[in-house]
């Protein structure tokens, strides 16, 4: 089994890579998705959030209001520990369910934001990062995503800078670049990994 690290600024594409990654036949372990999974309605998870931050994090339906409790925690770095002493416990669990069903010799891309940030690197037998340039990133988040040109420059500022995420990358994917050349690419990229994987298999 190879277990590759996927990080990317925001807008830099990387959900794209891992799309292709997995069609080319990666298993795919979205830390992001996991992380709305654990606390789902009827989960420990959620529980423990509402434990923590109160009813008031709630939305009508039961379920987590994300922009509500994301207020709290992006304001006060206090509250944004407490939350990801929560959740990151029980992404990380999942994530080891998920990778030790997989088969022997499969190539196992976990998909993680914030992967440079909290200095994860390590866990991962290699690194890809995708990356483009903050022009591209700001007109993908303005753009596709409907941001104003503030809040995606403030997204922007609040990650890892371009040349963090490089220093830890194993494998740098371009995607400043068109969807047919990103697709050529991204296949290259699986080859090796297809090749590495196999030699650790």
């Amino acid at each position: 089994m190879l277990k590759v690290g996927l990080t990317g600024g925001i807008g830099a594409g990387k959900s794209e890579v891992s799309r292709l990654l997995v069609e080319h036949g990666a298993v795919l372990i979205d830390a992001d998705r996991i992380a709305r999974e654990v606390v789902a309605p009827g989960t420990p998870g959620l529980a423990a959030v509402v434990e923590a931050f109160g009813e008031d994090v709630l939305a009508a339906d039961g379920s987590l209001d994300r922009p509500k409790l994301g207020a709290i925690v992006f304001a006060d770095p206090e509250r944004l520990a407490v939350l990801n002493s929560i959740v990151h416990p029980l992404v990380g669990a999942r994530s080891r369910e998920l990778e030790e069903a997989a088969a022997g010799d499969a190539v196992v891309v976990h998909d993680v934001p914030l992967l440079t940030e909290n200095g994860l690197a390590p866990l991962y037998d290699l690194v890809i990062v995708v990356d483009a340039g903050p022009d591209t990133q700001l007109d993908r988040l303005t753009r596709l995503r409907g941001m104003t040109e503030e809040d995606a420059r403030a997204r922007m500022a609040a990650q890892a800078t371009r040349e963090q995420r490089r220093a830890i990358a194993d494998i740098v994917i371009d995607n400043d670049v068109p969807l047919e050349e990103l697709r050529r690419r991204v296949k290259d990229v699986w080859e090796e990994l297809v090749r590495r994987a196999h030699a650790t298999a």
